[in-house]
């Protein structure tokens, strides 16, 4: 553990997922009153659907300045957003049709693109939203992160080549469960978030958390994630952090 993370431990999902919305809510005022904007990059999977089902709803639902609020996508399963599978999609449902987010301001990657064609359509636009030059990467305010148990992060995989990408901002890769072409933010994107949240749940995590945290020599690509110039939280549920040991915060309910 570095000085620039913390870990955080609520007793079940639902607590889990409060916590969660509460950390959102909070980085997205504090954005708005230092820069004017809030700019977050969300996942998919099944542990934030709570969390993001909690945005649209009060008090979350009225107080989030949605007008201000810019949402871009840590990764993507290459879908169409009807599919089933689709984190946009899923996020539509959960809260997008939910808030008064302006449309222009929500930027889903394009997974009904083939899959490179679609990675450098994205890259372009994370180029034109930031206004960044030549070897210039985009700073988040927030990256919204889960871990799978095979310790992958985003979808960045592990023995994958594009965990190792430099240079790119987004990548195309295949992989994961459904075992489908994605887009994926790459470590250099990922690594210069003002905030990260990894959000965490559910006992079939817990041994890969362990391994993330007391075997470093694993190199699972989720152990490839800090902050440069910001902060790190881990936001686990009890079940997913109870074989950790050594320095946590446990917050009362």
């Amino acid at each position: 553990m570095t000085d620039n993370q913390r870990i955080i431990v609520k007793e079940n999902a639902a607590m889990l997922a409060q916590k969660a919305t509460s950390l959102f809510h909070q980085t997205a005022k504090e954005s708005i009153d230092r820069r004017g904007r809030f700019v977050v990059a969300i996942s998919g999977g099944t542990t934030p659907r709570r969390m993001y089902r909690m945005l649209a709803e009060e008090p979350c639902g009225s107080a989030i300045p949605w007008n201000k609020t810019y949402i871009f996508w840590a990764d993507e399963r290459c879908v169409p957003e009807n599919d089933p599978a689709s984190n946009y999609g899923a996020a539509k449902n959960d809260f997008l049709n939910r808030v008064p987010v302006p449309e222009a301001q929500v930027y889903p990657m394009p997974g009904e693109l083939p899959p490179k064609q679609g990675a450098l359509k994205y890259q372009k636009a994370l180029i034109d939203f930031f206004h960044l030059e030549d070897g210039q990467v985009p700073i988040f305010d927030l990256i919204l992160l889960g871990m799978g148990t095979d310790g992958h992060t985003a979808s960045l995989f592990p023995g994958h080549r594009t965990v190792d990408e430099t240079k790119r901002m987004v990548v195309a890769v295949k992989g994961g469960h459904p075992n489908v072409n994605r887009l994926t933010l790459t470590l250099p994107v990922l690594n210069r978030a003002k905030q990260i949240i990894f959000l965490i749940s559910g006992k079939e995590k817990a041994a890969t958390l362990k391994t993330v945290f007391e075997n470093p020599k694993a190199q699972l690509p989720v152990q490839k994630i800090y902050t440069l110039d910001g902060e790190l939280t881990w936001l686990l549920d009890r079940e997913t952090a109870s074989l950790l040991s050594g320095e946590i915060i446990h917050e009362k309910p």
